[in-house]
């Protein structure tokens, strides 16, 4: 027994009825929505530029090690009353520098721009009673919490 062989039908399109459906896709696709929008777009540069300036920091913070002043130099205060803090030393040109600061209860003072070095501090007391004193090496930002023993 054999078995009717199917005809194979295609769907034959004229000439111009082709160039007119590639013309009707053509200007569809502009009038359709594209899958992301200019705001996606203007959000996806920001995280580029904002990763591209983390490295940028990350470069300019290594030079900056290498630096001979110190940032900033912070005393806080934990006693109960006012101190005086009193930081003296020299520089590499051998000038003297002495900052005096006087820090409130429960405040907090900083020193900008302090060149690296040995200093010696001292800590006084509202009754003018010195409180501590001694040798510090500056090589780097710090914080101070002066706290009662």
């Amino acid at each position: 027994m054999k078995l009717p062989i199917k005809e194979k039908r295609t769907l034959l399109i004229s000439y111009p009825s082709r160039a007119y459906l590639t013309l009707f896709f053509f200007f569809t696709s502009f009038i359709t929505y594209c899958q992301s929008d200019i705001d996606k777009i203007l959000k996806g540069g920001e995280i580029l530029v904002n990763g591209l300036s983390f490295l940028k920091k990350d470069k300019s913070e290594t030079k900056e090690t290498n630096s001979k002043i110190i940032e900033s130099v912070c005393i806080k205060n934990k006693l109960a009353d006012k101190i005086t803090f009193i930081i003296s030393g020299k520089d590499l040109e051998d000038n003297i520098i002495k900052k005096e600061m006087v820090v409130q209860k429960d405040g907090k003072e900083c020193i900008f721009e302090l060149p690296k070095g040995i200093y010696t501090y001292e800590i006084v007391l509202a009754n003018k009673e010195v409180y501590k004193k001694g040798e510090y090496k500056f090589n780097e930002e710090i914080t101070i919490t002066v706290k009662p023993d």
